[in-house]
Order: C-alpha cells, then structure tokens, then sequence
C-alpha cells in the first residue's frame, strides 16, 4: 500500500524520535521472512523495550539525518528493518542476535552505536554487553569488595589485639 505525504511524514517523525532517545540501532534484512516470524519477532520486540519497524530506506535516511545514527546511511540498502535499543545499548543486538540463530533469513547490515557505524560482525559483541541491572550489579560488587577487605583487616587487628 503507497503512503500519501502525510503518512510518509509521520513515519519520518516517529522513527526520528526513536532514534533520538535510542542507545543504539541495528540494521537488517529480514528478506524471507514470513509474516508468522515477523509477528513473533515484532511480539518479542516490544518485550524486549526494543523500538522495531519497517521502514523504506529513503524515509529511514530522512529520519536518522541529524541522530546519532546518520552513520547508517550507506548501509541503508534492500528491504531492511531498524531495531533500535531503548532500555540498554545492548538490548536490539541481543533480540537480533537470538532470532537469526533459529531464522537464518534475518541478516544482520549494519550495526550503530555512539554515532559510529561498524559491521554486522560486531552484532555479537553488542550482544554481550551487560543489561543496566547487571552493569549496576558489577558495579556494587566492585564498590563492596574494598569494604569487605577493609572490614576483614579491622576484624584481624581486633582478634589479635584481644590475643595479646
């Protein structure tokens, strides 16, 4: 079905806002796929905290010039969806990374993050990245280790204080 200006304008507007508050973006083309995996991919998406859609390339261009992602530009090519990463940078890499395991049709284009486009090879290590609540874990465990030391040291002086 054609888009009439307004709607083309709309979905310019929306993928721009997406795309302004992401963490990252994913490019890929989901050629093959069929409208089951698709849905199932979209459902997984959204509770994921993963913005999806599909979009043609001219208006996808439109929307991400002035983002951080204009970086994409050249990758824009064929029939692609963009996945954008709003609750963690890693988030859009893992839901992509997850499906094309089990759908080999998903393939990975271009990968953004931080106004730097890299290769799909490097969706994997997007992918790795720790989740918000596991990086604030780390990051309490690396703070508590010092105190737990220091707690411990304390400890040992005031045993051997009390032997003496």
């Amino acid at each position: 079905m054609a888009l009439n200006l307004d709607s083309k304008k709309a979905v310019v507007e929306e993928v721009a806002e997406y795309a302004a508050k992401a963490h990252s973006a994913i490019a890929a083309e989901y050629r093959g796929l069929t409208v089951t995996e698709m849905t199932e991919l979209r459902k997984t998406a959204r509770e994921t905290g993963v913005y999806l859609r599909v979009v043609k390339n001219t208006l996808a261009r439109r929307a991400l010039a002035g983002t951080e992602f204009e970086c994409m530009h050249d990758g824009l090519v064929g029939p692609l969806l963009l996945a954008f990463s709003i609750e963690d940078p890693g988030c859009a890499a893992r839901l992509i990374s997850e499906f094309s395991k089990t759908h080999n049709k998903l393939i990975t284009k271009v990968v953004a993050i931080g106004s730097q486009a890299f290769d799909a090879s490097e969706l994997e290590r997007l992918a790795r990245l720790p989740t918000r609540d596991q990086g604030i874990a780390m990051l309490m465990s690396v703070m508590k280790a010092p105190v737990a030391k220091l707690a411990r040291t304390l400890a040992a002086v005031r045993d051997q204080k009390e032997a003496a």
